[in-house]
């Protein structure tokens, strides 16, 4: 059970919220619960909800992080929902002055969840709807049989990722048209003479307009509108998840169940776009809050310890809550100082710019939105995601600050040591491990390939090739579903390759002029 909020930690919470809103931070009512490590290790199991569906990989991550717990190995500090209101957890065992900064930066993960575009489209009663997830499984497991239902959840998670982020700020299908429109646009056509008639006079018309020639014309443009809709979806389709929702053979309840799982993934989808910048931007604010407000000269050792743990970093790893905040501080300065625009971007005089602006700094402790940084620090925290956010706002002059370079370690010493300092590619390379979180792009290109119903999508490549047994394992998964023939086509080593599989065996063909479309359409 858990335990009730200490009323020193509760009057905490609101004197914060309070330099949070003054700073102009914007957030949901904020609920704070107290649980133990046990407990805390449980939520976190269920990815930061109370209750889930029944499934064993929920018991598997909890003994992890049961184990990391105890031995010394990974602490969770705090944990929140994105929900209207917030719910947060804090450790029942942390330090008092590491509840006030768990709550500054609970705070923060608040105002970015209801202020960035990326989580404008989520549902904010997941917390409730979860709940519901987990009553409707537990139903199908009652009336189906454990075994059975686990193993279509195990087979539905194995391409959770398939989906499609972006079509929920966008229209991906074209809108579909009713019979009589069809109908109607098919009598507007031969009217207009698309099948090849030319004005002309009665007496002239059938030698101007052979109706052989109409005839021929005619059955070419059916036969062209027969092959049109005997091939979907018209274009690639991302969301690999709702084609199956859509047109797989399953029955009621597993539809249902793939439904649960592609819901739960797009409500997930924006925190992994935003990890740098949601970490950041609360990493900034309770840094900001604690030092300014609400730090006592007693808990500054125990906070620098503790804050510079989180923001630890070493060579080769990347720390999101480290990256995060001083790219916005970094930001914050250079907005400050006018480091930004045409003029200062075509100075190439390294002394110049390492002073540009510097009487422009504002002097003093800034409140809320008051210089020009903070200002373009909070359109930062609105707008972008952490691909649009380090394409934008990384430079080389950060980059080295932050020795932000490419190592490995050296086989003779044992050491890392840098191996590439070329900004370019150290921005390139970051960007690529971000974008659709280093997963494949996978697209349904036909949903009854050969006219013979079996399904066919296609690997966008980026780069890098697939990994060829995750690839042909999914394959097998997705048959489950499909219960036809299922084809990959890949890029393997500049090869165009086709992997297929038909229930019983995998096989792989060279992709030639043979094979039939849309094997070279894409």
């Amino acid at each position: 059970m858990n335990q009730p909020l200490p009323k020193a930690i509760a009057e905490q919470a609101e004197i914060i919220a309070e330099h949070a809103r003054r700073e102009g931070l914007d957030f949901y009512p904020t609920i704070f619960e107290m649980l133990s490590s046990e407990q805390m290790s449980q939520v976190a199991a269920y990815g930061g909800f109370p209750k889930r569906y029944p499934h064993w990989r929920f018991g598997m991550e909890y003994e992890k992080l049961r184990k990391q717990h105890v031995y010394g190995l990974g602490r969770i500090y705090e944990m929140v929902i994105n929900n209207d209101p917030c719910y947060a957890y804090l450790l029942n065992d942390n330090m008092f002055v590491d509840h006030k900064t768990v709550i500054a930066h609970v705070y923060g993960h608040c105002d970015f969840f209801k202020n960035n575009t990326w989580f404008s489209r989520t549902n904010r009663r997941m917390i409730d709807e979860m709940a519901n997830h987990g009553t409707r499984v537990q139903r199908y497991v009652d009336r189906y049989g454990q075994e059975r239902v686990e193993e279509a959840v195990d087979t539905f998670l194995s391409f959770e990722n398939l989906i499609d982020p972006h079509s929920m700020f966008m229209r991906r299908e074209a809108q579909v048209q009713s019979s009589a429109q069809i109908e109607q646009a098919d009598k507007d056509r031969r009217e207009n003479g698309d099948v090849g008639r030319y004005p002309a006079k009665p007496y002239m018309d059938r030698y101007i307009n052979p109706p052989e020639k109409l005839r021929e014309d005619r059955e070419a443009l059916q036969k062209e509108a027969t092959d049109a809709h005997v091939r979907y979806p018209e274009r690639p389709q991302r969301d690999v998840m709702l084609f199956l929702l859509h047109n797989a053979p399953l029955e009621d309840w597993e539809a249902d169940i793939l439904s649960i799982i592609r819901q739960e993934a797009y409500y997930y989808a924006p925190q992994g776009q935003t990890k740098i910048m949601n970490e950041g931007w609360a990493s900034y604010w309770h840094s900001t809050i604690m030092t300014n407000y609400v730090l006592e000269a007693s808990e500054l050792i125990d906070y620098c310890e503790h804050h510079s743990g989180t923001l630890a970093t070493s060579p080769g790893r990347l720390n999101p809550y480290k990256l995060g905040i001083e790219l916005l501080r970094d930001i914050e300065h250079r907005w400050n100082t006018g480091r930004h625009g045409p003029e200062y971007d075509a100075c190439d005089d390294m002394a110049t710019r390492r002073e540009w602006g510097k009487d422009k700094a504002p002097k003093g402790r800034i409140v809320g939105r008051g210089s020009p940084g903070r200002e373009k620090i909070y359109q930062v925290r609105a707008l972008y995601n952490d691909v649009t956010f380090l394409d934008e706002f990384l430079t080389p002059e950060f980059v080295e600050e932050q020795k932000l370079y490419h190592y490995r370690q050296d086989p003779a010493t044992g050491k890392m040591v840098v191996v590439n300092r070329d900004f370019d590619q150290i921005k390139r390379q970051m960007l690529f491990m971000l974008t659709n979180h280093a997963q494949p792009y996978i697209y349904v290109m036909d949903g009854n390939y050969k006219n013979r119903g079996e399904l066919y999508l296609a690997h966008s490549h980026t780069g890098m090739d697939i990994e060829i047994k995750f690839g042909v394992e999914t394959l097998k998964q997705i048959f489950k579903v499909w219960k036809r023939p299922v084809h990959l086509h890949a890029r393997i080593d500049d090869d165009p390759i086709l992997f297929t599989f038909d229930g019983e065996q995998s096989t792989q063909q060279h992709i030639d002029e043979e094979v039939p479309k849309p094997a070279n359409e894409f």
